[in-house]
């Protein structure tokens, strides 16, 4: 009987334990922001704890964090002109805080978005200013070399405020991680490359190189479906999300939804979007006038989308969200309003519910989680 109930003990901390993250947060840091944030969150209850916080770092708005956890890279220098740049920091998981490797510059201005490969040692950033992506090999302890790659976009859309030049909005692996797609917002493309991750240049135009958007539509955001079948891609300025059947870097248009509710007028400012770890769910935030939550069904057979209904984001400027790997909570950042608010989800539905719970940070711009 003993040995049970220790046994049972154990089973429950495990449990516990098993459901405790690290979230990590991006911010703006002209309005008093420290840097990046690192929180515990426990999705047992639904509650974040702070943990730690970085100094003296500019603008570390983006994030990525390399396989294993041990590596952070952030875009910084964000909005700095003529200075765009990519951070490497160090994860402490005992401590919990980031310790500052090195700084490489980005290649062009306001590097918006960064990804890694699974290998660890590929670090891909794109610069919505400067309308580029660029390489950057990773050293064994993190750090990031020069990049030995800079990619230049060339093009423009029809409109002349937002679409003068190529702006990258992001930099998106395949689930093979043998291709990178990057929307381009000022160009009304997403440009597809194969990713050689033996080369010194790794990437090289695919075939076809791109997969065009419609006029003014400003693409944004990308992302693939669980099953690896299907993509996503969040268009900013026609607040609409298109969904691709794909395969071996090849993408086929099926549907194009809007994100936003019939009595919506302009300014649609759709910004993110995420699907539920189950597949079953996918999400898009909307900034301009509507700040909210999209909610979609995924047709588990053909990958079309339905609309499920919308949730405020109780705050301004909802620029990026995340679901924690359970997939029990949502947490969506306001940036203007600086409050990260948790939502849990309702696993059949699909719809969001506000937990009462909030995180007070300065214009969060980033949400990254990991176990």
């Amino acid at each position: 009987m003993r040995s049970l109930f220790i046994y049972l003990l154990l089973s429950v901390s495990l449990a516990a334990s098993c459901q405790k993250y690290f979230l990590f947060i991006g911010t703006y840091t002209g309005s008093g922001s420290k840097g990046i944030y690192v929180y515990t969150f426990d999705a047992s209850t639904g509650k974040a704890q702070w943990v730690s916080n970085t100094a003296d770092v500019v603008n570390p708005s983006y994030l990525a964090i390399a396989p294993g956890g041990s590596f952070l890279y952030a875009c910084t220098e964000t909005i700095t002109a003529n200075a765009g740049g990519v951070s490497a920091f160090r994860f402490d998981r005992v401590k919990g805080n980031l310790t500052f490797i090195n700084k490489q510059s980005s290649g062009g201005d306001n590097p918006a978005y960064v990804s890694v490969h699974k290998s660890g040692k590929w670090v891909i950033p794109g610069n919505y200013s400067g309308g580029s992506l660029s390489a950057f090999p990773v050293n064994a302890d993190g750090s990031l070399q020069p990049y030995s790659q800079l990619v230049q976009h060339t093009g423009k859309g029809i409109n002349k405020q937002r679409q003068e030049k190529a702006h990258v909005h992001s930099t998106v692996f395949s689930p093979d991680e043998n291709y990178l797609f990057a929307p381009d917002l000022g160009m009304d493309k997403v440009m597809v490359y194969k990713f050689n991750a033996s080369a010194q240049q790794p990437l090289q135009p695919a075939s076809p190189p791109f997969v065009s958007t419609e006029p003014g539509s400003g693409p944004r955001h990308f992302i693939f479906h669980p099953n690896k079948k299907w993509a996503y891609l969040i268009e900013e300025m026609a607040g609409k999300v298109i969904a691709y059947n794909y395969k071996n870097g090849l993408l086929d248009a099926i549907q194009q939804i809007v994100t936003h509710a019939d009595t919506a007028k302009g300014d649609f400012g759709s910004a993110d979007i995420h699907i539920s770890p189950d597949g079953n769910f996918l999400y898009a935030s909307n900034r301009g006038n509507e700040n909210n939550i999209a909610i979609f069904s995924i047709n588990r057979t053909t990958g079309l989308l339905s609309l499920a209904g919308f949730q405020s984001t109780m705050g301004i400027q909802p620029r990026n969200f995340t679901i924690d790997p359970s997939g029990k909570y949502l947490l969506v950042a306001n940036q203007k309003t600086g409050n990260i608010v948790i939502f849990k989800r309702d696993i059949k539905t699909g719809l969001l519910q506000y937990t009462g719970e909030q995180i007070n940070v300065p214009q969060p711009v980033c949400l990254k989680m990991i176990k």
